[in-house]
């Protein structure tokens, strides 16, 4: 069974950066089929259900390899995170104008 090692992004509702610490392994998807009776899509697969987290890489590796699954990491991209104070929008020396 393949699987993939990544860590999550974060949601695009929060600026928040919850659930996005440990790193997931989940298992790649396989293709459905069409049920012919009554033409929903289905699969037999049950780990596309499963998540597993893990606080380091090494330990998600550990554990497909224990399992004997093929594994591809993903590493997260990161971007620079700029602390800003509510002040900045009152400073004298702000590029942009200001006005009630």
């Amino acid at each position: 069974m393949k699987v993939r090692i990544f860590k999550p992004a974060k949601t695009a509702m929060q600026s928040g950066t919850a659930k996005t610490k440990d790193w997931l392994l989940e298992s790649e998807p396989t293709p459905k089929t069409v049920d012919p009776l009554m033409g929903w899509t289905s699969s037999r697969d049950t780990m596309q259900q499963v998540q597993l987290d893990f606080p380091t890489l090494e330990e998600a590796k550990a554990h497909a390899e224990k399992n004997g699954w093929q594994y591809t990491v993903e590493q997260p991209h990161s971007r620079p995170v700029r602390p800003k104070a509510y002040a900045d929008n009152f400073a004298y020396n702000r590029v942009g104008r200001w006005t009630h």
